[in-house]
Protein backbone atom coordinates (compact mmCIF):
# COMPACT_ATOMS: atom_id res chain seq x y z
CA UNK A 1 0.00 0.00 0.00
CA UNK A 2 2.87 2.52 1.04
CA UNK A 3 3.02 5.84 2.80
CA UNK A 4 0.70 8.39 2.88
CA UNK A 5 0.22 11.61 4.66
CA UNK A 6 -3.72 13.26 5.04
CA UNK A 7 -4.06 16.95 5.71
CA UNK A 8 -1.17 16.79 8.33
CA UNK A 9 -0.37 19.72 10.63
CA UNK A 10 2.84 20.19 12.44
CA UNK A 11 3.02 22.01 15.11
CA UNK A 12 6.47 23.31 17.37
CA UNK A 13 6.86 24.28 20.98
CA UNK A 14 2.86 23.79 20.60
CA UNK A 15 2.67 27.21 18.93
CA UNK A 16 4.59 27.15 15.85
CA UNK A 17 2.92 25.46 12.90
CA UNK A 18 4.79 24.51 9.75
CA UNK A 19 2.86 22.30 8.23
CA UNK A 20 -0.75 23.02 7.30
CA UNK A 21 -2.84 19.88 5.90
CA UNK A 22 -0.37 18.49 4.07
CA UNK A 23 -1.08 15.57 1.76
CA UNK A 24 0.64 13.48 -0.41
CA UNK A 25 1.24 9.62 -1.48
CA UNK A 26 4.16 7.65 -1.71
CA UNK A 27 3.23 4.10 -3.37
CA UNK A 28 5.38 1.22 -2.88
CA UNK A 29 8.05 0.98 -5.62
CA UNK A 30 7.58 4.50 -7.09
CA UNK A 31 10.01 7.55 -6.07
CA UNK A 32 8.77 10.75 -5.15
CA UNK A 33 10.83 14.30 -4.75
CA UNK A 34 9.35 16.96 -2.54
CA UNK A 35 10.57 20.44 -3.82
CA UNK A 36 10.41 23.71 -2.36
CA UNK A 37 12.75 26.79 -1.27
CA UNK A 38 14.20 26.80 2.66
CA UNK A 39 11.78 27.49 5.33
CA UNK A 40 9.12 25.56 3.25
CA UNK A 41 8.13 22.49 5.63
CA UNK A 42 10.42 19.77 3.88
CA UNK A 43 12.60 18.45 6.42
CA UNK A 44 9.19 18.94 8.84
CA UNK A 45 7.53 16.82 6.69
CA UNK A 46 10.02 14.15 6.47
CA UNK A 47 10.74 14.14 10.51
CA UNK A 48 6.57 13.61 10.57
CA UNK A 49 7.09 10.58 8.43
CA UNK A 50 9.96 8.87 10.72
CA UNK A 51 8.86 10.31 14.29
CA UNK A 52 11.68 12.41 15.09
CA UNK A 53 9.91 15.95 15.64
CA UNK A 54 9.48 15.04 19.31
CA UNK A 55 13.60 15.49 19.36
CA UNK A 56 12.73 19.12 18.70
CA UNK A 57 9.38 19.60 20.29
CA UNK A 58 7.39 19.20 17.43
CA UNK A 59 3.94 17.42 17.04
CA UNK A 60 1.51 15.45 14.48
CA UNK A 61 -1.45 18.16 16.12
CA UNK A 62 -3.79 16.76 13.11
CA UNK A 63 -4.17 14.64 9.95
CA UNK A 64 -2.60 10.85 9.87
CA UNK A 65 0.76 9.50 8.95
CA UNK A 66 -0.34 6.30 6.94
CA UNK A 67 2.20 2.91 6.42
CA UNK A 68 -0.18 0.51 4.97
CA UNK A 69 -2.94 1.86 6.31
CA UNK A 70 -1.71 1.79 9.80
CA UNK A 71 -1.54 5.30 11.35
CA UNK A 72 2.18 5.48 12.66
CA UNK A 73 1.91 9.41 14.00
CA UNK A 74 2.43 7.89 17.59
CA UNK A 75 5.22 5.68 16.93
CA UNK A 76 8.65 5.68 18.38
CA UNK A 77 11.09 5.95 15.88
CA UNK A 78 13.20 2.80 16.51
CA UNK A 79 9.93 1.42 15.77
CA UNK A 80 9.11 3.16 13.05
CA UNK A 81 12.61 2.46 11.94
CA UNK A 82 11.96 -1.71 12.33
CA UNK A 83 9.24 -1.48 10.01
CA UNK A 84 11.31 -0.66 7.17
CA UNK A 85 11.40 3.23 6.98
CA UNK A 86 15.00 4.80 7.30
CA UNK A 87 15.64 7.70 6.95
CA UNK A 88 19.60 9.31 5.63
CA UNK A 89 18.88 13.14 7.61
CA UNK A 90 20.63 16.48 5.90
CA UNK A 91 24.48 17.41 7.21
CA UNK A 92 26.07 14.00 6.29
CA UNK A 93 25.89 12.61 10.04
CA UNK A 94 28.13 10.00 9.88
CA UNK A 95 29.20 8.86 13.02
CA UNK A 96 33.03 11.23 12.76
CA UNK A 97 35.24 8.67 14.88
CA UNK A 98 34.43 5.65 13.77
CA UNK A 99 35.91 3.68 10.75
CA UNK A 100 33.58 3.65 7.46
CA UNK A 101 33.35 -0.26 7.70
CA UNK A 102 31.80 0.30 11.62
CA UNK A 103 29.65 3.11 10.19
CA UNK A 104 27.94 0.41 7.40
CA UNK A 105 27.47 -2.03 10.40
CA UNK A 106 25.79 0.35 12.51
CA UNK A 107 23.34 0.24 9.39
CA UNK A 108 22.93 -3.69 9.92
CA UNK A 109 22.58 -3.40 13.64
CA UNK A 110 19.05 -5.36 13.95
CA UNK A 111 20.54 -8.21 11.67
CA UNK A 112 21.31 -11.32 12.41
CA UNK A 113 22.09 -12.87 9.82
CA UNK A 114 25.47 -12.71 8.87
CA UNK A 115 25.77 -14.27 5.23
CA UNK A 116 23.05 -11.56 4.13
CA UNK A 117 24.95 -9.30 5.76
CA UNK A 118 27.91 -9.80 3.96
CA UNK A 119 26.20 -10.57 0.85
CA UNK A 120 24.62 -6.50 1.46
CA UNK A 121 27.67 -5.17 1.78
CA UNK A 122 29.07 -6.27 -1.92
CA UNK A 123 26.13 -5.00 -3.25
CA UNK A 124 26.69 -1.49 -1.71
CA UNK A 125 30.34 -1.99 -3.31
CA UNK A 126 28.69 -2.13 -6.37
CA UNK A 127 26.37 0.45 -6.24
CA UNK A 128 29.47 2.84 -4.81
CA UNK A 129 32.80 1.33 -5.67
CA UNK A 130 34.96 4.13 -3.90
CA UNK A 131 34.02 2.32 -0.92
CA UNK A 132 35.92 -0.51 -0.10
CA UNK A 133 39.45 1.17 -0.63
CA UNK A 134 37.73 3.84 2.71
CA UNK A 135 37.19 0.77 4.71
CA UNK A 136 39.14 1.56 7.67
CA UNK A 137 38.99 5.26 6.75
CA UNK A 138 38.12 7.44 9.55
CA UNK A 139 34.80 8.74 8.63
CA UNK A 140 34.67 12.55 9.92
CA UNK A 141 37.46 12.65 7.50
CA UNK A 142 36.15 11.62 4.75
CA UNK A 143 35.35 13.86 1.70
CA UNK A 144 31.35 15.36 1.07
CA UNK A 145 30.73 12.93 -1.62
CA UNK A 146 32.69 10.08 0.11
CA UNK A 147 30.24 10.98 3.15
CA UNK A 148 27.02 10.96 1.59
CA UNK A 149 27.94 7.46 -0.69
CA UNK A 150 28.68 6.31 2.99
CA UNK A 151 25.41 7.26 4.45
CA UNK A 152 23.41 5.71 1.70
CA UNK A 153 25.24 2.72 1.74
CA UNK A 154 24.85 2.53 5.49
CA UNK A 155 20.55 3.32 5.11
CA UNK A 156 20.93 0.40 2.65
CA UNK A 157 22.70 -2.06 5.22
CA UNK A 158 19.38 -1.79 7.56
CA UNK A 159 17.29 -3.29 4.24
CA UNK A 160 14.84 -0.28 3.75
CA UNK A 161 11.88 -0.82 2.74
CA UNK A 162 11.10 2.54 2.42
CA UNK A 163 14.04 5.00 1.90
CA UNK A 164 13.99 8.81 3.16
CA UNK A 165 16.39 11.11 1.62
CA UNK A 166 16.93 14.64 3.00
CA UNK A 167 19.38 17.03 0.72
CA UNK A 168 21.43 14.17 -0.82
CA UNK A 169 23.04 16.31 -3.03
CA UNK A 170 23.71 19.04 -0.73
CA UNK A 171 27.17 21.01 -1.42
CA UNK A 172 28.05 18.40 -3.89
CA UNK A 173 29.89 19.39 -7.05
CA UNK A 174 27.95 19.08 -10.23
CA UNK A 175 29.23 15.68 -11.54
CA UNK A 176 28.80 14.14 -8.10
CA UNK A 177 25.17 15.53 -8.25
CA UNK A 178 24.95 13.55 -11.45
CA UNK A 179 26.94 10.34 -10.11
CA UNK A 180 24.88 10.10 -6.93
CA UNK A 181 21.49 10.41 -8.26
CA UNK A 182 22.35 7.83 -11.22
CA UNK A 183 23.27 5.76 -8.45
CA UNK A 184 20.16 6.26 -6.16
CA UNK A 185 18.16 5.67 -9.28
CA UNK A 186 19.69 2.38 -10.39
CA UNK A 187 19.35 1.32 -6.57
CA UNK A 188 15.67 2.04 -6.57
CA UNK A 189 15.29 0.19 -10.12
CA UNK A 190 17.72 -3.10 -8.75
CA UNK A 191 16.17 -3.18 -5.36
CA UNK A 192 12.44 -2.43 -5.54
CA UNK A 193 12.99 0.19 -3.28
CA UNK A 194 10.79 3.02 -1.96
CA UNK A 195 11.99 6.87 -1.78
CA UNK A 196 10.61 9.85 -0.93
CA UNK A 197 13.31 12.45 -1.42
CA UNK A 198 13.57 16.34 -0.33
CA UNK A 199 16.01 18.13 -2.79
CA UNK A 200 16.66 21.55 -3.73
CA UNK A 201 18.52 20.39 -7.14
CA UNK A 202 14.94 20.12 -8.60
CA UNK A 203 16.52 19.50 -12.43
CA UNK A 204 18.20 16.18 -10.93
CA UNK A 205 15.71 15.19 -8.78
CA UNK A 206 12.99 15.28 -11.31
CA UNK A 207 14.42 13.29 -13.52
CA UNK A 208 14.77 10.58 -11.62
CA UNK A 209 11.40 10.95 -9.48
CA UNK A 210 8.12 9.39 -10.97
CA UNK A 211 5.68 11.72 -9.10
CA UNK A 212 6.49 15.19 -7.56
CA UNK A 213 5.01 17.84 -5.08
CA UNK A 214 5.92 21.50 -4.59
CA UNK A 215 5.47 23.00 -1.30
CA UNK A 216 5.14 26.51 0.34
CA UNK A 217 4.98 28.06 3.64
CA UNK A 218 3.90 24.72 4.90
CA UNK A 219 1.73 23.86 2.18
CA UNK A 220 1.49 21.28 -0.60
CA UNK A 221 0.55 23.79 -3.92
CA UNK A 222 1.31 21.57 -6.79
CA UNK A 223 1.79 18.08 -7.89
CA UNK A 224 2.13 15.69 -10.49
CA UNK A 225 4.12 13.10 -12.37
CA UNK A 226 7.63 14.14 -13.82
CA UNK A 227 6.16 15.00 -17.54
CA UNK A 228 3.44 17.39 -15.68
CA UNK A 229 6.43 18.96 -13.37
CA UNK A 230 8.92 19.24 -16.38
CA UNK A 231 5.90 21.04 -18.78
CA UNK A 232 4.85 23.41 -15.46
CA UNK A 233 6.21 27.10 -16.31
CA UNK A 234 6.12 28.08 -12.89
CA UNK A 235 8.32 24.67 -12.15
CA UNK A 236 10.44 25.29 -14.84
CA UNK A 237 10.58 28.80 -13.67
CA UNK A 238 11.23 28.66 -10.08
CA UNK A 239 12.83 25.15 -9.71
CA UNK A 240 14.37 24.30 -12.91
CA UNK A 241 15.97 27.32 -13.74
CA UNK A 242 16.10 29.99 -16.73
CA UNK A 243 18.78 30.71 -19.08
CA UNK A 244 20.41 33.96 -19.63
CA UNK A 245 20.45 37.47 -17.47
CA UNK A 246 17.01 38.44 -18.97
CA UNK A 247 15.37 34.94 -17.51
CA UNK A 248 16.94 35.92 -14.06
CA UNK A 249 15.79 39.21 -13.77
CA UNK A 250 12.69 38.22 -14.83
CA UNK A 251 12.71 35.42 -12.25
CA UNK A 252 13.47 37.61 -9.33
CA UNK A 253 10.83 40.53 -9.98
CA UNK A 254 7.79 37.78 -10.39
CA UNK A 255 8.83 34.94 -7.86
CA UNK A 256 6.62 35.97 -5.06
CA UNK A 257 3.94 37.41 -6.69
CA UNK A 258 2.87 34.52 -9.33
CA UNK A 259 3.65 31.86 -6.60
CA UNK A 260 0.98 33.56 -4.54
CA UNK A 261 -1.42 34.44 -7.50
CA UNK A 262 -1.31 31.12 -9.06
CA UNK A 263 -0.58 28.51 -6.36
CA UNK A 264 -2.30 30.11 -3.38
CA UNK A 265 -4.77 32.01 -5.30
Amino acid sequence: MGLSLTNVDVVYAGVIQVLRSVSLEVPDGSMVVLLGSNGAGKTTTLKAISGLLHAELGEVTAGQVLLDGDDIRHEDPAAIFRRGVVQVLEGRKVLEHLTVEQNLMVGAHLRADSRAVKADLEKIFNYFPALPALMQRTAGYLSGGEMQMLLVGRALMARPRILILDEPSMGLAPLLVEQLFETIGRIRREEGLTILMVEQNARAAVRQCDYGYVMEAGRIVLHGTREQLESNQDVKEFYLGFSGAEGRDRFRNIKHYRRRKRWLG
